[in-house]
């Protein structure tokens, strides 16, 4: 009896092992009672924004397209609009006129969005210890920008012409790749640093340098040129770009994705004729492929429409 006891006590030992080998994450699901970051979001999120001029029409943009998915309850708490401005200039506004910190402290913002320029930009992490501190479950989204006269400023000079016609692909994500990985790297750190993940990427530039490729392929209906994309040499975006861009953000503020949804208002403004439908479903799967391929946006290919 008594060796058969310790045989099954052996067996089940075994099997136990078995069991975590194959199963590594077993204890980290059983101790996460947070939902799948990857399950789309139903519920109307109230958002406060951050922004310049390469991201404060984006709240505009999101609240039509969860009106046209029906996303209940969806609510723009407020913007905080600073021409060129680095993320720490919105935290360094007077306290009496701060909007951003007053909403904050309310702890009734789900997300906040911010876009910062380069690095370093302490008001990320000013933003963030901010915002857990008057509500643990909210999420910050971060919209890196799309180079500003296609050039890595930090290490370019600007240069006197801008032709946004003659870059090719390649090399804007050549440009692109240092900026990406500070970014992602500093987005990581700042969430190790709350032990868990708060802050997401919005791949924005990314998605905006796929819509490039498409135009220079001449596979974007509508767009004959890059420079069809922009205002200025800066890169102030015109309608086809803004809706490319408020796509990501509301795939990644509600992890859904937006292909199927109908024409947004921001593009109508292009009055593409024939080509409007056509182009619109270009750039929603444009973003939708951008969110699900960047890994710290906290969607995953697997999410429902």
């Amino acid at each position: 009896m008594m060796v058969m006891s310790f045989r099954c006590g052996a067996i089940a030992a075994v099997l136990t092992v078995l069991a975590l080998a194959f199963l590594p994450n077993a204890v980290a699901f059983a101790q996460d009672k947070n939902v799948n970051p990857t399950e789309p979001i139903t519920k109307g999120q109230r958002v406060f924004t951050c922004g310049h001029s390469f991201h404060v029409w984006v709240p505009g943009i999101v609240a039509d397209l969860a009106k046209q998915a029906k996303i209940p309850d969806h609510a723009q708490l407020g913007v905080s609009s600073i021409g060129g401005s680095r993320v720490i200039q919105h935290w360094d506004i007077a306290e009496e006129k701060n909007k951003a910190k007053e909403a904050l402290k309310t702890g009734k913002v789900d997300v906040l969005t911010l876009s910062p320029i380069f690095l370093p930009d302490p008001g990320l992490e000013n933003f963030t210890k901010l915002a857990v501190e008057h509500n643990k479950d909210i999420r910050i989204l971060v919209q890196p920008i799309w180079l500003r006269w296609d050039i890595y400023e930090p290490t370019t000079k600007r240069p006197e012409k801008v032709d946004h016609n003659a870059i090719t692909g390649e090399e804007l994500r050549k440009r692109h790749a240092v900026y990406f990985k500070e970014m992602d790297e500093h987005i990581q750190n700042l969430n190790k640093q709350q032990g868990k993940t708060v802050l997401y990427i919005v791949p924005a530039p990314q998605a905006v340098i796929s819509l490039r490729e498409k135009v220079i392929a001449g596979q974007a209906p509508g767009l004959k040129a890059q420079e069809d994309l922009f205002t200025d040499p800066l890169g102030h975006g015109k309608p086809p770009l803004m809706a490319l861009v408020g796509y990501c953000n509301y795939a990644v503020m509600y992890r859904r994705s937006p292909v199927g949804l109908p024409v947004p208002g921001i593009l109508k403004q292009a009055k593409l004729g024939d080509d409007e439908e056509k182009l619109n479903h270009l750039l929603q799967r444009l973003a939708w492929d951008a969110v699900t391929h960047h890994p710290l946006s906290g969607v995953g290919a697997e999410s429902k429409p």
